[in-house]
């Protein structure tokens, strides 16, 4: 849920702010502007909670560590490349296709119990996919709306 507030408040008040600096409301800068802070969120999260988000990932998975460090570091280079228009088209490929690979992560961690945040196994269970797995195609179809969709 901080994800999706993060997300939201960022749209706002950027495009806020566009109104007030250039006088019209830009849209497509903003809904890239709300992914970026949002990829920079949780980006942190591979960083503060590595131990944790390493237990999302399966034990089949080798190299789970630099996995965890890498995604954190593709969300923070994925982000900034969507306030570039000549890399938004690309970069939102990217990021859909991004979105949906991570989508076994979370649902291992759903199955496990795993609280990333504490790296325990007490987490929310199945009943975390009810939120996670909308979201998701939440992100998706944002990313395809700001960033693919011919204009």
């Amino acid at each position: 849920m901080p994800v999706l507030i993060v997300l939201l408040i960022s749209f706002f008040a950027s495009l806020g702010l566009t109104k007030v600096y250039s006088g019209s409301w830009d849209y497509l800068l903003c809904g890239n502007i709300a992914m970026c802070v949002m990829l920079f969120f949780t980006a942190i999260g591979h960083f503060k909670f590595s131990k944790g988000m390493q237990l999302m990932i399966p034990e089949i998975v080798p190299f789970r560590k630099a996995l965890v460090f890498v995604t954190g570091i593709m969300e923070i280079v994925a982000g900034i490349a969507l306030l570039f228009p000549s890399l938004r088209h690309g970069t939102g490929i990217f990021l859909i296709v991004f979105f949906l690979l991570i989508l076994p992560a979370n649902v291992h961690a759903a199955i496990n119990k795993i609280d990333y945040q504490k790296n325990t196994l007490d987490g929310k269970g199945l009943d975390y996919l009810w939120f996670r797995i909308p979201f998701q195609i939440f992100l998706m179809l944002w990313v395809w709306y700001f960033s693919v969709r011919p204009y």
